[in-house]
């Protein structure tokens, strides 16, 4: 999730997803449609009494949706810089705030295992969004009913912050509720084993507002779906992390003297029958001895299958590599893969030489040897296998 960049505060990147580009009218038509129905709510809780009429008359009420749409989105970008302040004074560093279709998302350089340090990050974006609402309803009580329209907008703000700081804190994980639950299950328990009941506690909550959203609205479905898999991923990152802890790309990879490689002069003819013969999608491509790129499946099959006598490996290779040292760690190797849309590592040392290679069935047999030793959560070997693809 990158986006388009408009900004930065606190030297954090702001970003808009293309679907927040999308929803932020769709927001804005959905409050002005509902605005005399959402004035009577605000009347009824705050006690004021606010004249729909002088809000739906001519071309008022989208001015007054727009304006409401763009403060609660306002809102909700407070809501993650209160997040990532919070983490910052830790010492974690943020890559980008981005809002987007479901609201806003910090992304984290790395996530906290401190339980104490998770809490308080968890809880920060929350109490930011109850503090916006005590603002927004103090502005509500001394704007003169002469401003109703203003008037509206500033009480539908103090209205959804309220709401805004309430539903995330319920246990949806990865939602700020579903991190103070795995925050509460770390103080006694493994980061890992907190992670995977929070994911699982996190995966019924989706079921259940998937559930109430076939009643009430879409829009909770396509969001219980978004917990669901967020809740899936972060469960499996945070197991593979722990399994992977002290384990080094040397103690996985394939070595050099154990690596099948092919030369830059190999026809795509030869290339495919090696495949076949040694069940291998991809090979690192030598010439006098040194590495020069990557050759995959994918691009072998990129040459109809009449000119593959006269093309050669060094015609598809990619010779733009992406390589990971013997030392580094094997979660890094996998993180590094995810990245870059990779299935295998070249593995080279100091001096660029070729040591060996690091794969995805390096690190999946990796992964269930360590898993089978009982010292991880246990994780499905659907799930184990949800590495990336191979190139």
């Amino acid at each position: 999730m990158r986006g388009i960049r408009i900004g930065s505060a606190f030297g954090i990147p702001i970003r808009l997803d293309l679907t927040f580009l999308l929803v932020l009218p769709l927001f804005a038509w959905l409050i002005g449609s509902d605005i005399a129905s959402l004035a009577g709510v605000v009347n009824g809780l705050f006690g004021s009494g606010i004249d729909p009429e002088v809000l739906t008359s001519g071309s008022v009420r989208w001015v007054l949706g727009s304006a409401a749409a763009i403060g609660l989105f306002l809102c909700v970008l407070l809501h993650e810089f209160g997040h990532s302040v919070v983490a910052m004074r830790y010492g974690y560093g943020i890559e980008s705030i981005t809002l987007w279709l479901f609201g806003g998302v910090a992304r984290f350089t790395e996530l906290p295992e401190n339980w104490r340090q998770e809490f308080t990050i968890a809880v920060a974006g929350p109490v930011v969004s109850l503090a916006l609402g005590v603002i927004a309803y103090l502005g509500f009580l001394v704007l003169p009913t002469t401003l109703d329209p203003i008037k509206f907008v500033v009480g539908y703000l103090a209205l959804t912050n309220v709401v805004l700081a309430v539903f995330n804190m319920l246990p949806g994980f990865p939602m700020d509720g579903g991190r103070v639950l795995r925050a509460l299950l770390a103080r006694t328990r493994p980061h890992a084993q907190a992670t995977k009941i929070a994911a699982e506690v996190g995966k019924v909550f989706a079921f259940l507002l998937g559930i109430f959203g076939l009643f009430t609205n879409l829009f909770l479905i396509a969001l219980a779906f978004f917990i669901y898999i967020g809740a899936s991923s972060e469960a499996q990152q945070t197991v593979m992390k722990a399994a992977f802890e002290g384990v080094t790309v040397r103690d996985v990879m394939t070595r050099r003297g154990d690596l099948d490689t092919v030369r830059t002069d190999t026809s795509i003819a030869e290339l495919l029958d090696r495949m076949l013969t040694d069940r291998h999608t991809g090979y690192p491509v030598m010439q006098n001895g040194r590495l020069v790129g990557v050759v995959t499946l994918d691009d072998a099959r990129s040459i109809k299958e009449v000119e593959r006598d006269a093309y050669r490996v060094e015609d598809v290779m990619s010779a733009e590599l992406s390589t990971v040292t013997p030392d580094a760690d094997a979660m890094t190797a996998l993180q590094q893969m995810q990245e870059k849309k990779v299935g295998r590592l070249p593995v080279v040392d100091e001096t660029g030489e070729i040591v060996g290679l690091i794969s995805r069935s390096d690190l999946v047999t990796a992964f269930n040897v360590i898993q089978s030793r009982g010292a991880i959560p246990s994780l499905s070997i659907g799930d184990a296998a949800d590495l990336p693809n191979p190139r």
